[in-house]
C-alpha cells in the first residue's frame, strides 16, 4: 500500500488516508490510517491495520518528483 492512499479496511470499514507503514521481521506489514476531521472539527485517533485486508479507494499523492525542497543527504558529488 502506497502511503497517501485513501483506503478502507474490509472486514471494520474503517477509512482514512494511508500515513505509516510498520514492517516487522516475521514479514507482516501493518499500515497505520488517519481518518479525515469529523463534523465537529476534531481529529480522529488513527488505526493501524493488516495490509492484506485493507482495499484501495484512491490514490491521493500523484506520482512524479519526490523532491521536497530539503537538505540533500550528501552536499558533495562524491558517492559514498
Amino acid at each position: 500500500m502506497k502511503l497517501g492512499t485513501r483506503c478502507k479496511d474490509t472486514v471494520s470499514g474503517f477509512t482514512g488516508v494511508a500515513v505509516a507503514a510498520h514492517n516487522y521481521l516475521n514479514g507482516c506489514t501493518r499500515i497505520t490510517m488517519q481518518p479525515p476531521v469529523d463534523k465537529d472539527g476534531k481529529l480522529p485517533e488513527a488505526q493501524t491495520f493488516d495490509e492484506p485486508q485493507l482495499e484501495a479507494i484512491e490514490t491521493a499523492v500523484p506520482d512524479g518528483d519526490k523532491s521536497t525542497g530539503g537538505p540533500e543527504k550528501y552536499s558533495d558529488s562524491r558517492v559514498y
